[in-house]
């Protein structure tokens, strides 16, 4: 059975509603130069960037995604090339942040609401090879159980891609680790590598963060290393290893949001918007798993957010 025509006046009247409300948010907005918001490597920036960028185009704002390198990135921020990152963690980019905002052409725009732990992590089922873990100290005993044949007699550490700092080379130094750093290419490479050893109960020891589907999926512990401290980072007197800085375990704690610092005066409602995001580990863990582990694209799995979540994102913008 044929569906009955639209009447065109409903139609006509929709299309009108439509085109005034687009017309209304564009000319509500300060600029209509695009806010350029950085992506990075990892599936959880994407998302984090992604919903933002969303939620500035509902509110009228036309936007660009800039791959862009994590550290890097803050050169271009400083310049205004680039406009917004979304996640700058705690754990490997706070030097790198402080430093551009001691510029003052980089802004703190506060927390995003998720809290960072990034880390050396083993599967649980290691503990049997080398009962002395978590304790750091542990690792010197256990480095051939952790060898290849590419680092034998050396355990092997597979790091996050270079470019994600977190100065694994210079702990490994400093706490005079038999261990060789080696950096996964991608995201995707240091996870698979994770999945084929523990199919396999094979021994791993790699860098895994939170938030992150992994420590849903899979049973592990972190490295228990000395605590971290801003002088262990900036004093090498400061530590166990007193001719050596990095002689600790990596900070924790929020993944913050920045900005260039025009853009609080060029798009001061944008600004506002983007001091406002907020979202929690368990809701961007969630989102994760059902990118890399159910096989959703970033932007249906965005676009679920979005529709679920209405009355949160229009109070981001005012409205």
């Amino acid at each position: 059975m044929k569906r009955a025509p639209r009447p065109f006046g409903l139609a006509a009247t929709s299309l009108l509603a439509l085109a005034l409300s687009s017309t209304a948010a564009l000319s509500a907005v300060e600029s209509e130069d695009p806010i350029k918001l950085t992506l990075h490597d990892w599936t959880g920036q994407l998302i984090t960037t992604q919903l933002m960028g969303e939620v500035l185009q509902k509110a009228g704002y036309n936007v660009d995604y800039v791959q862009a390198d994590y550290i890097a990135q803050f050169a271009g921020l400083k310049t205004g090339d680039l406009d917004v990152a979304m996640e700058i963690w705690e754990t490997t980019g706070r030097d790198a942040m402080d430093e551009a905002i001691a510029t003052a052409k980089v802004e703190n725009l506060g927390e995003t609401g998720m809290q960072a732990i990034e880390e050396w992590w083993y599967p649980e089922y290691m503990k049997e090879k080398c009962p002395g873990l978590p304790n750091w100290e542990a690792l010197n005993d256990c480095a051939e159980v952790f060898s290849t044949a590419e680092t034998a007699p050396k355990g092997r550490y597979l790091g996050g891609p270079v470019t994600w700092g977190g100065y694994d080379d210079e702990r490994v130094e400093a706490l005079e680790l038999d261990y060789e750093v080696v950096h996964a290419g991608t995201d995707a490479a240091l996870f698979a590598e994770l999945e084929s050893a523990y199919q396999r109960q094979a021994p791993v020891l790699l860098w895994v963060y939170s938030p992150h589907w992994a420590t849903a999926k899979y049973k592990g512990e972190w490295v228990e290393f000395p605590a971290y401290s801003a002088e262990c980072y900036g004093d090498p007197a400061t530590g166990i290893n007193p001719d050596m800085a990095y002689d600790c375990g990596k900070p924790r704690g929020p993944i913050w949001k920045v900005a260039w610092s025009g853009v609080k005066d060029k798009w001061p409602g944008a600004y506002e918007a983007i001091k406002a995001f907020n979202v929690d580990n368990d809701e961007m863990a969630e989102m994760i798993v059902k990118v890399d582990l159910d096989g959703q694209t970033v932007d249906a799995v965005v676009a679920e957010w979005i529709a679920a979540n209405e009355d949160r994102w229009m109070g981001w913008i005012g409205q």
